[in-house]
């Protein structure tokens, strides 16, 4: 299979870059790939708990946890921001074994499955939400397990080659179809459930001219996309979460589906989905706070402009 290229055409110097870039990909994979799965998301993790306080996404942690709890003991912060940092390395480490964890028969526990046995026997879609929880991979790979018909968003690399090792990668645990992010996803997004396929979406990260909603008490921008698919649709919107319980291994859990409200004010019908999403990720995230993925800048500037840290 030949290497892509990038259609804006790069020049060559910017195409050699992004060839070195997928040489330490790959190097990387293979280093990965040769551990055993609890050996490498335990090296994982203990790596990035060394390395990630050194990082200037170790201020926004430390931003974040403080507006989420502004209450929580200074000792305690420190420890959450510790173990935040391993939760993240283990997860990145985890991404080129995937298909081990995904494949295995005792690596993630699934509660409430036949909710997604009932999704993948009916003929009508519906819109998967959660967040960036543990590792957020786990998500995906148990919804095609399940037998669901599914479009999973993604943001693609910017390096078109580490991007196509990235899909090859999650062809391996059976994730085959693709919406990338922006006006070419949201459009494959409209066709899929068009043709009765369902689609997942994180919501859980800042999105500019979203929709204002309560957050842990400030109000975050948030993407009314899978709020406006589900009401567009007459589908419901499918909360679901992932846990890590010992190393390599996870709890997937699928909650009763949020039901939009159906009226003549459509914007306030959208409000109402998206305070619920951010609800339900509120409540997972103060459930397990270490396994959120708190390096992501998630309020506006003005709200981070009242903090003293």
């Amino acid at each position: 299979m030949s290497e892509p290229h990038s259609p804006s055409q790069p020049g060559a110097l910017q195409d050699f870059l992004w060839r070195i870039e997928a040489f330490g990909f790959d190097l990387f994979t293979a280093m990965v790939r040769a551990m055993p799965v609890d050996w490498a998301s335990a090296a994982g993790g203990g790596l990035l708990k060394l390395l990630g306080p050194l990082s200037g996404a170790h201020k926004t942690a430390r931003r974040n946890i403080a507006l989420a709890f502004p209450d929580m003991p200074e000792a305690d912060r420190r420890r959450l921001l510790k173990a935040q940092w391993e939760s993240v390395g283990r997860t990145f480490a985890e991404f080129p074994i995937m298909d081990r964890i995904a494949l295995a028969d005792d690596r993630i526990e699934l509660i409430n499955g036949e909710r997604l046995g009932q999704i993948a026997g009916q003929n009508e879609p519906v819109v998967f939400v959660s967040g960036h929880l543990a590792n957020w991979e786990v998500m995906p790979a148990a919804i095609v397990k399940a037998g669901v018909d599914c479009y999973m968003t993604y943001r693609a690399a910017n390096n078109p080659y580490v991007d196509k090792r990235i899909k090859e990668s999650r062809a391996r645990y059976g994730i085959q179809l693709f919406a990338p992010k922006g006006s070419d996803g949201a459009r494959d997004m409209l066709l899929a459930l068009k043709d009765g396929q369902s689609v997942a979406l994180m919501n859980d990260q800042k999105f500019n001219g979203g929709v204002a909603a309560p957050f842990f008490g400030h109000e975050a921008r948030t993407a009314e996309g899978p709020s406006r698919l589900a009401i567009r649709f007459g589908t419901v919107l499918q909360p679901m979460s992932v846990q890590r319980t010992r190393g390599a291994r996870f709890r997937v859990t699928v909650y009763d589906p949020i039901e939009p409200p159906h009226t003549e004010d459509r914007t306030a019908d959208i409000e109402a989905c998206v305070r619920a999403i951010n609800t339900f990720m509120e409540d997972r995230i103060r459930e397990r706070p270490e396994e959120w993925f708190w390096v992501h800048k998630r309020w506006p500037n003005e709200v981070y402009a009242g903090l003293g840290v």
